[in-house]
């Protein structure tokens, strides 16, 4: 009996929320409205506040009120987990309201926001650019913030995902034997990502991809893309001269230079 009546007084508060909130979104009176909006917004209630707050906003627009209530109108986007449009109307707040106090935190939460969308480094990294690009805005404009060092370690996650994204990108093609691609790829990364803890191994690959692609290639191609491979194994000894792989580049070195003078001749 006492779970009946439990259940019952929690239908008929359940009811009795909606009605108000339903009745307060019927209501003709702004200001109404926005005490409503402001008190579900501190409840938590972000789907009621945002709803409310979207149907004052043409009314506010120009008002002293206008940058309490962008403010908290963008955040019931960012706690409900969009954080495209998130990012998007903290920004706006930014721009729009270029003397507020809440100006600095706004800039740091699109960006944010933008970090909250970077997926899996194996997925497409669009939100990471965008957010890099909006930390290191941050950084250029408040060098002295707090939160510029979270900001610079925040962007050292992002690189490091998408690094990653880079070289499992180039090693894909190394498997699937596609080596000239695998070969631009990996000097691409090294081009984006020069103090990689992965370059030696990266270089390494490199060489292996090269001597694959001149053993496989035209005849007429050979000899210059042998040559290839010597120069970049040269760079790799004098760069790694202790290197775990230097048994490996001897080898390699020696067959390629073997191969060279054969289809040099």
């Amino acid at each position: 009996m006492w779970r009946t009546v439990s259940l019952l007084v929690l239908v008929i508060c359940a009811l009795s929320c909606k009605t108000e909130f339903e009745r307060v979104r019927a209501s003709t009176d702004p200001v109404e409205v926005y005490k409503s909006a402001n008190q579900y917004f501190k409840d938590g209630q972000w789907y009621n506040a945002q709803t409310l707050y979207e149907q004052i906003i043409p009314f506010y627009r120009g008002k002293a009120e206008a940058e309490d209530l962008f403010y908290n109108y963008a955040y019931t986007h960012y706690n409900m987990g969009d954080f495209i449009l998130a990012s998007h109307y903290f920004k706006s707040f930014s721009t729009s309201f270029y003397n507020s106090s809440k100006k600095e935190e706004t800039e740091f939460m699109s960006a944010y926001s933008n970090y909250r969308m970077s997926p899996s480094y194996k997925l497409d990294q669009t939100f990471s650019e965008k957010a890099i690009d909006g930390f290191q805005n941050f950084v250029n404009i408040y060098p002295e913030s707090e939160r510029a060092e979270e900001c610079n370690t925040l962007i050292d996650d992002l690189r490091s995902k998408m690094e990653r994204k880079a070289f499992e990108q180039g090693r894909l093609y190394y498997d699937l034997k596609q080596y000239a691609s695998s070969i631009h790829s990996f000097r691409n990364m090294l081009k984006d990502y020069p103090a990689s803890k992965r370059a030696e191994e990266v270089r390494y690959l490199i060489i292996k991809a090269g001597y694959q692609y001149a053993d496989n290639s035209v005849f007429i191609k050979k000899s210059e893309r042998f040559d290839e491979v010597m120069s970049d194994i040269k760079l790799f000894q004098k760069k790694y001269p202790k290197s775990k792989f230097r048994k490996e580049m001897a080898q390699i070195k020696e067959d390629s230079t073997s191969k060279f003078k054969k289809y040099k001749s």
